[in-house]
């Protein structure tokens, strides 16, 4: 021990000999034995010390004492030289080889991909040609690897940039790259150190050290390790572990963590008897929990730490690898060395058959070092290659019993191999890959198979099956690319794997029969989900053994005989009764009889559809004609069980089989549904009419009738007067007749016609489009998918459709073109019934708009290839005549029981069919050489009353129940006479005109011109009463001319008017907001309705009060300091809430959604709400009840609060009275009485000392503003009134607003009288302001004319409700709130902690001064407020005080200023010029050479927003109607300024304010500018908002999608460096990148744990936030810490479609009107009402734990 020790202070003593000791190794006689002894001595002590190193400590150790001696062996240098040598004679790869990470996007060519699994990463993605292609992108699961530079992947293109070679040559494989003693040296490395990576990467518990590593003294010190596993949860291994290993519940959370990233953890370390307890209560603990054990192994602390550094090997193997290809071939050689003991697998096989066994780390290694070395290199990826064949079975094994996901399992690695067409083929030849992968199958569901040999998946194991579904896609990845050159190898091994594969499906044929249930309903639903899914799963295999038979016509005709063979072999459903003859219409068919309603039937039949497909594929390609014996074989036998399974299908849809449950119905469904309907029911199609082509017609059809069970039916032998009978019988007649439409007409299938892909595609999509229009998603999953999950669809769209582009919400769509409506067919056979529904709805309604009949014709299909052109001859053969002719005398006979309109309609089909078909071979052939003859037997007459198929239509086409289909039958008879006329050869013209046809044309014709004559008459009607009404309106006005004339008149109603004033003065005065000119108060009479009563009511004062939904809310749309949300908001000691710092952190916003209610309904809503939405489901997540929220009744919004409807004050204004008020009452005589009300009252002087710096003395005030010092009563003298009355409801209304205000603003608890309640209501009223005036900026509308009707409501409401808290608030706090607010421009009143004019947002200031201002003319005892000529002075010369100080303001905030225009200098220019100079001579700021006209424009720009929200302010508040400028012309047109100044009462030029006032203003300047907060900005020290301020928008997002995906991809989170899948979320408010939905980034907010996002909302938002979720592309609304909710991204792709979750994988574009909306929604404040509008609609089970995102 001593010398292990002294070893060890060497080792600390001389930490640079690794030199010598790899010289050491290599002179040394067995360089395993000292290498493992060096290893054996170091690692223990690195690794497992009592006392634990941090991570950098750890890994500086074992760099310096293992890694570094390693390297210099390697390099036999120092390897920093080695390294260099190194790279000057090395290339870099062309392959890429990035392994990709769980949650990763990476990108595959639609284009150019050899199959959908060849994808790029996202840097070589950038840097390719597939940039500019049709490509996709998608979320990798993890564990695969970049294909750049692989040439067999890409067509072209296949290198990017960085990893292109510059030449087309293959990869460097070449052993020369090292010199020969270096190659050596890395071969002995990597052999001992492979070997003992792999000794302790599959180690057993029960393992003992080999001797070479076990330690000279053992101690007893062991690890307790727990492993990870699938069965418990994250909460029941916390819980096992506080009870198991005494540890807190943070130390658990933790080792749970690892345990789930990492795979395993050691939880205790101690003596052996100690570690065992702990596993045996850890087993215990968790076996009560679950029924199974936590998997728990006990470890010696030296195995441990080989273990630890075994895994570090890893890790370096990879970087070592990577410096040289020589390195990585040493490394492959050694890795793929057979094994001395043959029966031993090598080294890498060694780890694969562990794989299953190792722990989630230990796998991540192993996989990340196969993908670097071996699948890099071409032949050593066939060498590996073969040994995962050869194992395959066994790895697929121990993955179905392993519950670790297969993204982290070996079997994983098959899409690498198996998808390389070259090495597919080569697996073929030499392992008969397919056969492996089959057999697999078969040894993995033998359990399933019944006694007879087929699958019975009754009590499944359904995560067992989910497991062995992966197995398919590795035969799919070896079929995806079909040699072009068969040799004999390949074909013997191919056809051999073909038959394993048959020998599979006929455990599948007739597997799980059903049997029709009579009387009872069946007890239990059968299981059918498991057999649809291996279905579904085969769908594309067995497609690509046809396509691989197809290549070669020896395969094709041996695959055929061998799948005739398999399927005589099949004995499932036998008859069981002797054959017999059946007659009719003079035809004897002998047949077997079989009932599908009494036998068993199998829906599942996949040899006889695979049969059906070659035999296509056979005559397609020609090979039919080498098939020996063809007429050995028995196609009414071969057609049996399809015909029975379509049958079945029938039956079901007829409703024969309700008792057998719902599990039937779905089979059938899925039968039928593009997901299936390729392999089964189209292929019974195909194989029907393979058998119709090869009977003779009667026979065929005599069979499809008995097996529908209709024969006797039809044969007139079976009457029933059972009504469930009959309706059955039709039902199974309307079936019957649909298939033969589908046998006769659907010839779109390559081989059955001339027909191509695209041609069908181009059907389906034309269909399709017949419903609806529709996006393009849609009609991509109607459409089947091809292996390479492609519809075709983009190459035939054009031709039939046309996009029409979407809006601002809803998605593109595509919408189908006229010219191919000819190609409609109501009876397609993928339409499922509601689709046939509302398709033929659709056309219906589209030919009536047309003026067209409503006659839905069948389309002119394509001929049948020869081999199948006998089938028509079903249409023309006796037994369809007499079926045909059964049908329509059941209408003509009148029995309404016996018949249905839908059988009548397939009738008339068929027979439009068949006389379109007569008609083109009449047309393409001599009437000698047609032998179809339908309309010459039609006319015949029958056995049956003597009428003919031709009279029955005729007499059927008067009947009144069927006039829907009156128009149909009208073209069929035309159709009669049009064939009759070829047969006759005689013009169609005249023939048509035929005394049969005369009569339905003429009245069509009458009918036309009795609709035009209408619509004529209409026209004109509407013509005369418009002519009238514009006669009526020219009379009024010529009659009334006076009274239009004299209109200006009536705006000054109620007021006294002078006679001597001009009517422009009149005119004027209509728009100037206050002042001694002030304009009038519209009389207006508001009588609203009360939305919930629905009673009307006149808005009054004293009236029961009427009120206004509304939301709160705390905002920072405004803010000016992004992130930066003032800590002191609610705790009384900053400024805040008396004055709004000019940053505007946060505001607090009222919004309305112009609803209006009593409050006595609004009280018992709210009541009935509250009582109603506690027992609702997660209604909580919508309102927050306890914070008074709810849902406005008729438009869903969400409110808070309500506010008070109060309206306008009467206004009685006596003008002459103002002027002699003006002449006395000047700004200086008005601050002198001002001062002196503010000193004498008792409320503002009780507890605060004005500032002695403000000159509070009556000495200064005097010497300020000249002589005559007013008393406290003097501002009475000016006018007064009483107050306002209100009603009880609006008073208390007026609280409830309030105190909501205050609430919400403050975030503290409700208290109506708290002093700064009034605060709140005055700044939400000025925040709602600047935030309405921001939109419109935004949007450059109009000020006045563009706002909405709700907004205009809400806007008025709110500030009558502001004005009105003087009212209701105490009114010394009032007036204590006025002297404070005063004092910013008013320094003698100024107290100590009064702010500079720099740090106050003067509108705030100017709202809050105006509405406190009244409360200085309450007297003791008496109410009193000032009258209409008081309010106006006080407000103007408010205002204009305000104003000036925002100029200065502006002024002092500005280093910008714009360049000097040419030209003469106004005399605006001047007086900004003279006020710069006075500014500069008190602050000592002065710029050289800036013109007056520059200051002027400056301040001119930044003091706008100021103005237009004192507009808005002022008309909410007095009524006054703005000049006609504001309410048309945008606010960024030109003379807004001036319109602006002329309605607030200011000089146009502004500036001329400083020269009127300079009296006032010249002192009041050098106060203002000699605050010392005011020096500290100019110095720089303080920061200052510019003016105008910056109007905040949603930040600019890339147009490509794919930038955003690029910038995800590099981020890191900035807590965690475990890799590990991350949710990279975009804040669109300020930018941010936050790491979302992860452990590692919570934090805490208020004591709870939250999210990245819901910390991040908090700062920036004020709780409020929107976010882009970058690999799901998605938005998510967040408004608080429980409630949120997703939002389509503005990202939308050539289709006009959103991509959630990136689902589809097209490429993404920024729609800039979508995120437009997205910036209106978040600057309007609707991101609360969005929240709960979608949590309303979306009925949510589980709540969503929004602050964790």
């Amino acid at each position: 021990m001593l010398r292990e020790q002294q070893r060890n202070m060497a080792d600390t003593e001389k930490p640079s000999d690794g030199l010598q000791l790899s010289q050491e190794w290599l002179e040394a006689a067995d360089y395993r034995a000292e290498l493992l002894q060096h290893l054996k001595d170091q690692v223990p002590q690195i690794f497992c010390l009592k006392k634990d190193l941090s991570p950098q400590e750890e890994e500086e150790l074992m760099q310096r004492r293992l890694l570094h001696p390693l390297e210099c062996f390697l390099f036999g240098e120092d390897p920093q030289d080695g390294l260099e040598k190194l790279k000057q004679g090395s290339t870099s790869s062309q392959l890429c080889g990035r392994v990709f990470k769980e949650g990763e996007t990476v990108y595959s060519c639609r284009d150019c991909a050899i199959d959908p699994t060849c994808v790029l990463c996202m840097d070589c993605f950038q840097d390719s040609v597939h940039k500019s292609h049709r490509y996709k992108m998608h979320a990798s699961s993890g564990g695969g690897f970049c294909d750049c530079g692989d040439v067999e992947a890409w067509k072209i293109g296949p290198c990017c940039s960085k990893h292109d070679p510059g030449s087309a040559a293959a990869m460097v494989t070449d052993e020369s790259v090292l010199e020969p003693e270096l190659y050596e040296r890395a071969e002995k490395l990597f052999r001992v150190l492979l070997r003992y990576v792999t000794d302790f990467l599959v180690w057993e518990e029960n393992f003992e050290l080999s001797a070479e590593l076990q330690p000279r003294i053992k101690d007893n010190a062991y690890y307790c390790v727990l492993y990870n596993d699938e069965h418990h949860s994250y909460d029941q291994v916390i819980y096992t572990l506080q009870r198991s290993v005494n540890c807190d519940q943070i130390e658990a959370q933790t080792h749970t963590t690892l345990i789930d990233k990492e795979g395993r953890r050691a939880v205790k370390r101690g003596t052996l008897r100690s570690c065992q307890q702990a596993k045996d209560l850890i087993r215990s603990s968790s076996e009560h929990i679950s029924l199974q054990p936590l998997r728990v192994e006990i470890l010696h602390a030296t195995v441990m730490a080989h273990q630890t550094f075994a895994l570090r090997l890893g890790n370096w193997f990879q970087k070592v690898i990577g410096y040289s290809v020589g390195f990585r071939l040493a490394f492959c050689q050694v890795a793929l060395e057979p094994n001395a003991d043959r029966d031993r697998p090598c080294l890498i096989s060694r780890l694969m058959l562990h794989d299953a066994q190792m722990y989630k780390g230990a796998r991540k290694i192993v996989h990340e070092l196969i993908f670097c070395s071996m699948l890099m290199d071409s032949e050593f990826k066939r060498l590996f290659a073969v040994e995962f064949t050869k194992y395959y079975k066994q790895l697929q094994k121990d993955f179905i019993s392993d519950d670790h996901e297969r993204s982290i399992s070996i079997t994983a690695l098959s899409v690498q191999i198996f998808t390389v067409p070259t090495l597919a083929r080569q697996l073929i030849e030499e392992c008969n890959v397919i056969k492996v992968i089959v057999d697999t199958v078969l040894e993995l569901l033998r359990e399933q198979l019944d006694d007879n040999n087929r699958f019975f998946f009754l009590g499944y194991n359904s995560d067992k099956f989910t497991r062995i579904q992966v197995i398919f896609h590795d035969l799919r990845y070896i079929l995806i690319s079909k040699p072009s050159v068969w040799t004999e190898e390949m074909r013997g091994q191919f056809l051999e794997g073909f038959r394993i594969f048959l020998g599979f499906l006929k455990c599948m044929q007739g597997m799980e029969e059903v049997k029709r249930q009579l009387g009872q309903h069946i007890a239990v639903e059968p299981e059918w989900e498991a057999g649809f899914t291996l279905q579904i799963q085969l769908r594309h295999i067995l497609a690509m053994f046809q396509d691989w038979c197809s290549s070669d016509e020896e395969i094709m005709l041996r695959a055929f005989k061998d799948c005739h063979a398999a399927l005589i072999e099949c004995n499932n459903q036998p008859f069981h009764k002797e054959p017999k003859d059946f007659y009719m219409c003079k035809h004897i068919l002998r047949a077997r009889p079989y009932k599908v309603s009494q036998e068993p039937v199998s829906i599942h039949l996949p040899i006889s559809r695979l049969l059906a497909g070659l035999y296509v594929v056979m005559w397609k390609t020609g090979a039919i004609e080498r098939l020996d014996n063809p007429e050995r074989y028995d196609f009414v036998e071969l057609a049996e069980l399809p015909l029975r399974c379509v049958v079945l299908a029938a039956q079901v849809t007829a409703e024969m089989w309700r008792r057998n449950g719902l599990s039937l119905v779905s089979q059938v469904y899925y039968y039928q549904d593009v997901k299936c309907r390729d392999e089964m029911y189209d292929k019974d199609i195909i194989m029907l009419q393979i058998a119709a082509s090869k009977m003779d017609p009667n026979h065929f059809l005599m069979l499809i009738l008995l097996r529908f069970e209709l024969f006797e039916y039809f044969n007139g032998c079976r009457v029933s007067k059972d009504q469930d009978e009959l309706t059955q019988w039709n039902r199974l007649t309307e079936e019957m007749l649909f298939l033969l439409i589908a046998i006769f007409g659907e010839r779109y299938v390559p081989g059955i016609s001339q027909v191509t892909r695209e041609e069908v595609t181009m059907r389906e999509v034309i269909h399709l489009l017949c419903i609806e229009p529709m996006a393009h998603s849609t009609l991509v999953k109607s459409l089947p998918e091809n292996e390479n999950h492609e519809t075709g669809l983009e190459g035939v769209i054009a031709k039939v459709a046309t996009f029409r582009k979407p809006g601002v919400s809803g998605h593109g769509l595509y919408e189908l073109k006229k010219e191919r409506l000819i190609d409609f067919n109501p009876f397609f056979y993928h339409y499922s019934r509601s689709q046939r529904s509302k398709a033929e709805e659709s056309q219906k309604k589209r030919r009536s708009q047309e003026g067209n009949d409503k006659a839905l014709r069948p389309p002119v299909p394509p001929a049948f290839s020869p081999s199948f052109s006998r089938i028509v001859n079903l249409l023309c053969c006796d037994v369809i005549i007499h079926i045909l002719r059964h049908i329509l005398q059941r209408p003509v006979d009148d029995r309404s029981t016996h018949w249905t309109e839908a059988m009548i309609q397939r009738a008339l089909h068929l027979i439009g069919q068949a006389l379109v078909e007569e008609k083109i071979q009449l047309e393409n052939s001599s009437v000698e050489e047609v032998t179809f003859d339908f309309s010459l037997k039609a006319r015949a007459v029958g056995s049956e009353n003597g009428k003919s198929l031709f009279l029955l239509l005729s007499k059927i086409k008067s009947l009144p129940s069927l006039e829907a289909q009156k128009d149909l039958i009208k073209w069929l008879l035309q159709m009669f006479e049009i064939v009759k006329c070829l047969r006759e050869k005689s013009s169609p013209s005249v023939s048509v005109c035929m005394d049969t046809t005369r009569p339905e044309e003429s009245i069509q014709d009458k009918e036309k011109a009795e609709r035009k004559r209408k619509a004529e008459a209409a026209k004109l009607h509407r013509q005369k009463i418009m002519a009238q009404m514009s006669a009526m309106q020219k009379n009024f006005i010529e009659s009334n001319k006076m009274l239009y004339d004299n209109m200006p008149d009536t705006g000054t109603q109620g007021e006294p008017v002078r006679p001597s004033e001009s009517s422009a003065m009149e005119q004027k005065e209509l728009c100037i907001a206050f002042g001694p000119l002030r304009g009038p108060t519209p009389a207006e009479r508001e009588v609203l309705t009360c939305i919930l009563c629905q009673e009307e009511q006149e808005v009054l004062p004293l009236a029961p009060a009427m009120v206004l939904t509304a939301c709160v809310q705390r905002s920072t749309v405004l803010t000016q300091c992004r992130g930066r949300i003032p800590a002191n908001a609610a705790d009384g000691t900053g400024t805040y809430p008396l004055f709004m710092p000019p940053d505007l952190a946060v505001g607090t916003h009222t919004g309305s959604c112009g609803h209006v209610m009593h409050a006595t309904c609004w009280q018992k809503y709210f009541e009935a709400v509250q009582n109603t939405t506690r027992n609702r489901l997660h209604a909580e997540l919508i309102v927050d009840l306890e914070n008074g929220e709810y849902l406005c009744p008729l438009c869903k919004s969400l409110c808070n609060t309500v506010v008070p409807l109060i309206p306008l004050e009467p206004l009685t204004f006596n003008y002459e009275n103002a002027e002699i008020i003006g002449q006395h009452l000047t700004l200086p005589r008005w601050i002198q009485v001002l001062a002196a009300r503010i000193k004498g009252l008792k409320s503002v002087m009780q507890d605060n000392e004005f500032n002695p710096d403000g000159g509070s003395s009556s000495s200064g005030t005097t010497g300020l503003f000249g002589d005559g010092q007013p008393d406290f009563r003097s501002i009475l003298a000016y006018g007064v009134q009483e107050p306002r009355k209100f009603s009880d409801g609006i008073a208390e209304m007026l609280v409830v607003c309030a105190t909501t205000v205050h609430r919400v603003g403050l975030k503290t608890a409700p208290n109506e009288l708290c002093p700064r309640v009034p605060l709140m209501a005055w700044n939400t009223c000025a925040f709602t302001i600047q935030a309405i005036e921001n939109i419109l900026q935004e949007e450059d509308k109009p000020l006045f004319g563009s706002l909405q009707n709700r907004q205009i409501a809400g806007l008025k409401a709110i500030v009558q409700f502001a004005a009105s808290q003087r009212l209701k608030s105490s009114q010394g706090v009032i007036q204590r709130h006025f002297a404070d607010m005063i004092g910013v421009l008013l320094p003698v009143l100024s107290r100590k902690n009064t702010p500079s004019i720099l740090d106050v947002d003067f509108f705030h200031l100017l709202v809050g001064l105006v509405l406190s201002m009244p409360s200085l003319y309450q007297e003791e005892g008496i109410d009193l407020q000032p009258s209409a000529v008081s309010s106006a002075f006080n407000n103007m010369y408010i205002f204009h005080l305000v104003t000036m100080a925002h100029i200065l303001q502006v002024l002092l905030t500005s280093s910008d200023f714009p360049a000097a225009g040419d030209g003469e200098e106004s005399e605006e220019a001047r007086s900004a010029a003279d006020l710069y100079t006075a500014v500069s001579q008190h602050t000592g700021r002065l710029v050289p050479d800036l013109s007056g006209g520059s200051v002027a424009q400056r301040i001119k720009a930044g003091i706008e927003p100021f103005l237009r929200c004192a507009a808005l302010f002022f008309n909410c508040l007095t009524g006054v109607h703005p000049p006609e400028e504001l309410l048309n012309a945008s606010v960024t047109s030109p003379g807004q300024v001036e319109a602006l100044c002329g309605y607030l009462a200011l000089p146009l030029n502004i500036f001329q304010l400083f020269q009127d006032y300079r009296d006032v203003v010249s002192p009041l300047l050098q106060r203002w500018c000699g605050s010392p907060s005011i020096t500290k900005a100019l110095q720089g020290k303080t920061q200052t908002v510019r003016y105008p301020r910056i109007r905040n928008r949603l930040i600019e997002l890339p147009e490509d999608y794919s930038s955003l995906l690029n910038k995800a991809s590099h981020f890191q989170c900035p807590k965690s460096t475990i890799d590990e899948r991350k949710h990279p979320t975009l804040c669109l408010v300020c930018g941010a990148m936050l790491c979302s939905q992860s452990s590692c980034c919570l934090s805490q907010l208020d004591g709870e744990d939250v999210g990245a996002c819901t910390a991040h909302a908090a700062v920036c938002g004020a709780g409020v936030g929107m976010f882009l979720r970058i690999r799901e592309c998605e938005i998510v609304l967040m408004a608080s810490r429980t409630r949120g909710s997703t939002y389509p991204a503005p990202y939308l792709d050539d289709y006009g479609e959103t991509d959630p979750h990136l689902g589809r994988g097209n490429p993404l574009h920024l729609c800039s009107e979508r995120y437009r909306k997205l910036n209106q929604l978040w600057q309007q404040h609707c991101i609360l009402e969005e929240i709960a509008r979608s949590l309303e609609v979306v009925n949510v089970m589980f709540a969503f734990e929004w602050q964790l995102v």
